[in-house]
Order: C-alpha cells, then sequence, then structure tokens
C-alpha cells in the first residue's frame, strides 16, 4: 500500500482537528497560516488538502472570509454514483440496474419500520402527494418525477434520521443524472399512481410485509426494462446529455 502524501495526512488530521473540536457545519476553523504552523507542513500542501476537502464538502474556503467546516452534503456521493453508472452503462455494464437495484433494496427494507407506527401528519402527506399524481397524471398524462421523489422522502420522515433522507436523497438524484427514457417516460402514469396509493394503504394499515411487497411491484417495471436492456446503447443515453458538468471528467 502506498504511503499518504503530506496533502493527505493534513486532510486527516483535518478531519480529526474537527472532531477533536466538536465543530460543525459553518464553524471556523484555523486560518491557512494556522494551519501551517500547527501541522508543521508547508502552504501547498496545506492547500491541497483544503482544495481536496472542499470537493468532499468537507470544508468550505470562502474568499476573503477564511476556511470554515462545510456542509458535510452527500452530493459529491451521488455525483459518483452517477459517474460509476453511466461510464459502466455505456460500457455495456448493468450499471444503472446495480444502482436502481441497492435503491430498491433499501426501500423494501425500510417501508416495513415506517409501517410500525407512521403518524397522522405523515400520512396525510403521503396522501396529498398521492392526490397530487393523480392530477398531473390526468393534466399531463405523466407523473412529474418531483412529485415521486417527494412521496419517497417524506414516506421515511417519521423515521426521524437525518442520514438516512440523505443517502435516499442521493440515490434519487444520481438516478434522476443518468434515468434512461424508460425510467422517465415509458411508466403508465395509472400504474404509477395506483402504486403509491397501495403503499400509503399497507403503510396506513400496519402491515409491513404487504407494504414492501407494494415498495417491491413499484419497481418491477424498470428492473424489468434494465435487466432487459442493460446496455447505454438500447436507449441512447450518453454521459454528457444526463450528467450536468460537475460530473463530467474536465470539471473532475
Amino acid at each position: 500500500m502506498a504511503r499518504p502524501t503530506m496533502a493527505q495526512d493534513i486532510e486527516r488530521r483535518i478531519k480529526e482537528l474537527i472532531l477533536d473540536r466538536a465543530l460543525g457545519p459553518g464553524d471556523p476553523l484555523p486560518t491557512e497560516p494556522e494551519l501551517m504552523e500547527l501541522f508543521a507542513a508547508g502552504r501547498v500542501s496545506v492547500r491541497e488538502a483544503l482544495k481536496a476537502l472542499q470537493a468532499m464538502n468537507v470544508v468550505e474556503i470562502r474568499r476573503g472570509f477564511g476556511t470554515f467546516v462545510g456542509s458535510l452534503s452527500l452530493t459529491p456521493f451521488a455525483e459518483g454514483l452517477a459517474f460509476r453508472a453511466v461510464v459502466r452503462h455505456g460500457r455495456g455494464e448493468p450499471g444503472l440496474l446495480e444502482l436502481m437495484k441497492v435503491r430498491e433494496a433499501l426501500e423494501t427494507g425500510l417501508v416495513g419500520a415506517v409501517s410500525a407506527g407512521i403518524p397522522a401528519e405523515d400520512l396525510a402527506v403521503l396522501r396529498s402527494l398521492v392526490a397530487t399524481m393523480e392530477a398531473e397524471a390526468a393534466r399531463d398524462g405523466r407523473v412529474a418525477r418531483a412529485t415521486d421523489r417527494a412521496f419517497h422522502l417524506a414516506l421515511y420522515a417519521s423515521l426521524d434520521n437525518h442520514l438516512l433522507s440523505e443517502v435516499l436523497d442521493a440515490f434519487w438524484a444520481a438516478m434522476d443524472r443518468v434515468r434512461t427514457t424508460t425510467d422517465d417516460g415509458h411508466q403508465d402514469p395509472v400504474i404509477t399512481c395506483r402504486q403509491h396509493h397501495e403503499i400509503v394503504v399497507a403503510v396506513a394499515a400496519g402491515d409491513g410485509a404487504l407494504a414492501a411487497s407494494a415498495m417491491r411491484a413499484h419497481f418491477d417495471g424498470i428492473r424489468s426494462r434494465l435487466e432487459r436492456h442493460p446496455a447505454g446503447g438500447d436507449y441512447g443515453v450518453t454521459v454528457t446529455d444526463r450528467l450536468p458538468d460537475a460530473c463530467l471528467p474536465s470539471a473532475l
């Protein structure tokens, strides 16, 4: 195993500093000269470490103001998922299918916990979102992905797990960036509405097994299409038309 570079060692020590001082997003970090003195390191190594940590949202560099603890969001994680999936998909490998299966496993496993005791107010939100889906289907002939996404995020709100919410949203963001036409326009909106309605009915009844079954059925369509056509060429998906600039090699 290769030895870490000076910059990598400083990255580790800055993370340790954040933990040791119990700092959180937005809290100020030592200045660049202070970090150089603290770690007995040169300016180049400190700057390299800070730039790497900034790319991971661990730190935020505000020109003219200093360096602060970053948002710690999972955006880089979502970008990495998206880029990996698209590269593998473009090579004829099941990158999108794998991504979808991970999300399916996560949601199918979690919906049972939700069914154990979802608050009435959360049920009301879910029912309202299903009603919105039905209105969109009738008006536009499709269910907006934003509404679908809001439903799945609201479904797990009662678990009160901030990390879970971020992970689920990261998967949604990644899937959105690499979605194929089959995952956006070929799903019958009537079926989409019915599937979400069935999830709500099962959760409201406190039937975890039924809720998991309904969630699994919700993924059946896209899974079967990707299993039949795993390669990118089947749907005309390219890296440049599916990924934002931040995901492209020139921006890495």
